[in-house]
């Protein structure tokens, strides 16, 4: 039987994983093992609960992180991305199992057949968006598809946001996950079908290839597509559905004003600015502008980005920009960093939610199917789901609480299937998506007929 946990990692996102197995682990006699670099971090988490121990480890430390691997059955790492594969080749080294909450990376899938052949689970994806987004959408797919109708369309968008009552800013956003996945998202190319052709969206024209998303009880958001919707094709089993298109959900305006700092070039992480020290936020932006903008006569910075973008000086897009301090003559105070990381440095400031204040998770798919009498039908399953402060997220609780359910299922036996593994399977999620009704997660459904 097992009933030893390693939790890598205790970071915001952690919390309510490690609150859960501590829960949990009288009731099945677990030790939960928490390991973080900062010990002190690691104990709080801990809050001095029977069933748990706060160790400190460097994850870089070979001999240390194995010794603590060895200990236990189950590794669940709350590490960034780039770091899963340490973990993952010490479970695989010593025969043990592993959760995460990230995508599959490709040296996990290098691992996938040793881990089937030494009888492992490395389960990934397993946390809000990867996770909930594969368990609620799998759900509505394979109940579609039992009960013998054509699946047309498929759309599922998902955006972490600032709650109403904390919303204050003319962005209409806050940060509740890393900056720095937010100031580089989507780069590189997104790739969807669209009424049965491919579409294929560079970088640069990410933020304009957007649409209106009406949310039942919440207004209309933008959204624009994510770079990996094709990737889902063949593991949601839509296969010839001619539509399938996975999105981030933003409030109206947002993408229009985020769309001129990637056109300057301030979402640019590839290179540094030798000389950033020397500049105001005022003179970087000229410096992206043409040299041919300088010869003219403008009243203002704020006029100059106008005419460059042939907006009216009016624009709310504008207002954003100027609203992050962008036109004013404010020293750049790094030495030698990248557009990226001034972008990131003011957005965290700007975009900081306050202690009291609450983020806000919407997540909706859209079903479009035939009937086997040809009749077309909508389904629209939501969820909407709103933080308590900036310490206690709904981005933080949607994360942790189904990777602790996933956990929960391989320690008690209860996932058959071997290998690296995604939550698409429904002896995986329908476990956890009834246990996440108890907590208040629901997706509430609405159907109308499409056919006069």
């Amino acid at each position: 039987m097992l009933n030893k946990i390693l939790v890598v990692g205790a970071g915001r996102s952690a919390t309510s994983l490690i609150d859960y197995l501590l829960e949990q682990a009288p009731k099945y006699q677990w030790e939960v093992i928490i390991a973080d670099a900062n010990l002190a971090l690691a104990e709080k988490k801990l809050e001095g609960r029977a069933h748990g121990r706060a160790v400190a480890l460097d994850v870089l430390d070979i001999e240390s992180r194995g010794e603590l691997v060895q200990e236990v059955d189950v590794v669940v790492s709350m590490l960034p991305p780039f770091m899963h594969h340490h973990l993952a080749g010490d479970c695989l080294k010593y025969g043990k199992h592993l959760a995460n909450a990230s995508y599959v990376a490709a040296e996990l899938k290098e691992m996938a057949e040793s881990a089937k052949e030494k009888g492992l689970i490395f389960l990934c994806e397993l946390g809000l968006d990867p996770g909930i987004d594969h368990m609620s959408a799998m759900q509505g797919i394979h109940q579609i598809q039992e009960a013998g109708h054509k699946m047309l369309s498929f759309k599922s968008a998902a955006g972490g946001l600032v709650a109403p009552e904390s919303d204050d800013n003319p962005w209409h956003y806050k940060f509740s996950w890393s900056p720095r996945n937010v100031v580089l998202a989507g780069q590189g190319i997104a790739k969807y079908m669209y009424n049965g052709r491919y579409k294929h969206v560079p970088y640069q024209r990410l933020f304009e290839d957007i649409e209106l998303v009406e949310v039942p009880g919440m207004g209309q958001y933008e959204a624009y597509p994510n770079r990996i919707s094709l990737k889902y094709e063949s593991a949601y089993g839509l296969e010839g559905t001619p539509t399938i298109l996975r999105q981030t959900l933003r409030h109206p305006g947002y993408c229009k004003a985020w769309n001129l700092l990637l056109q300057l070039g301030l979402t640019d992480d590839s290179h540094e600015l030798e000389y950033s020290e020397n500049l105001t936020y005022a003179s970087l932006i000229r410096s992206f502008l043409p040299a041919a903008n300088d010869e003219q006569q403008f009243d203002s910075l704020r006029a100059r980005l106008a005419h460059f973008f042939q907006l009216e000086e009016a624009d709310e897009a504008l207002d954003k920009l100027e609203w992050l301090g962008l036109f004013e003559e404010t020293p750049i105070p790094f030495d030698k960093a990248s557009p990226a990381v001034i972008l990131q440095d003011i957005l965290e400031k700007k975009w900081k939610l306050q202690p009291e204040e609450k983020d806000m998770i919407i997540m909706q798919h859209e079903f479009i199917y035939q009937d086997a009498q040809g009749q077309e039908h909508r389904r629209l399953s939501t969820m909407v789901q709103t933080g308590d402060n900036a310490e206690d997220t709904a981005m933080a609780r949607l994360v942790g609480l189904p990777l602790a359910m996933g956990v929960k299922q391989i320690m008690l036996g209860q996932i058959e299937r071997r290998g690296v593994l995604i939550p698409i399977h429904e002896e995986i999620y329908t476990p956890i998506l009834q246990e996440l009704e108890n907590y208040g997660v629901v997706f509430e459904e609405r159907e109308e007929c499409l056919t006069e």
